[in-house]
């Protein structure tokens, strides 16, 4: 059996990135988004998000961007290593400003997947442990359409695969849950509906997480520090176009959305299915 779970980074980074994937979710196959407690559009995220029950709420923990936190990956391992930062207390205070908020998180991510760091790993593991929030993302890309991709990417990607095994006991030493595969890494920004079509039909029999960034590209986040603007867009269309595959998902579960026996999408991929996206693949390419 294939189950799907179609999460959204980003949720309060900005209004209209809100708005993107609140429509990617009411029109299109998001079934979850991890919610930045940092972001300067929380409270219209928390708003939204109580709003719309069925979507699967996780906190997207934050250690990168914008101050008071160090701007790059580089500089946070620097500080990481000079005990400049406190994680475990910085990244708990995020958590409970989502609780404070009248959400009950079901998973944790991290921004710019920070926790592919040792010492970020273990407190986001322990938070999880603590705060009773089960699944925590494993960031190992299963694989991707290689179109459009730069080759310093899929390296970067090949090259964290190493990192697999250890934080997967890492995981395991806490009790968290996580999906059986991953992806979304590689083509963040990047794929098409065509693209996803092809991805949902790659799908390995169990649990996967599919990453993505949709939203609108308005005038806020066209002033936000971010790579991803225009790019959002191209992935709301995607996403929503792919709910006309509804013949893929053949039960929507009436209770929480994150990965388990009773989540979201269940790909059950049948001769008709196929057909159906391979049409949709050649009309996207035309």
């Amino acid at each position: 059996m294939r189950r799907l779970v179609v999460n959204a980074d980003d949720f309060g980074f900005t209004h209209d990135v809100n708005q993107g994937i609140v429509e990617a979710h009411r029109k299109g196959i998001l079934t979850a988004a991890t919610l930045m407690a940092s972001g300067a559009a929380f409270d219209d995220a928390a708003r939204l998000a109580r709003e719309n029950p069925a979507l699967d709420i996780g906190v997207h923990l934050v250690l990168v961007g914008e101050p008071p936190f160090p701007r790059t990956v580089a500089q946070l391992i620097s500080a990481v290593a000079l005990r400049r930062i406190r994680i475990h207390e910085e990244l708990l205070s995020q958590v409970r400003r989502v609780l404070d908020a009248g959400l009950q998180p079901t998973h944790l991510d991290t921004h710019k997947h920070t926790h592919l760091l040792p010492p970020v790993l273990d407190a986001v593991a322990r938070i999880s442990a603590e705060c009773r929030i089960p699944w925590v993302r494993r960031p190992f890309d299963f694989w991707s359409p290689s179109e459009g991709v730069p080759w310093t990417t899929r390296g970067a990607s090949m090259a964290l695969g190493a990192l697999r095994s250890s934080f997967s006991r890492v995981l395991a030493q806490y009790a968290c849950r996580f999906t059986d595969h991953f992806t979304g890494f590689q083509i963040t920004g990047r794929y098409t509906a065509a693209q996803l079509a092809r991805l949902i039909r790659a799908l390995p029999e169990g649990s996967t997480e599919f990453m993505c960034h949709p939203g609108i590209c308005g005038d806020e986040l066209r002033a936000a520090r971010s790579r991803l603007k225009e790019s959002r867009e191209r992935e709301l269309r995607s996403l929503t176009r792919a709910s006309s595959w509804s013949v893929i998902a053949n039960s929507r579960s009436g209770g929480r959305n994150h990965v388990g026996v009773d989540h979201l999408l269940h790909v059950g991929l049948t001769h008709r299915a196929h057909a159906l996206i391979d049409h949709l693949a050649a009309l996207e390419e035309q």
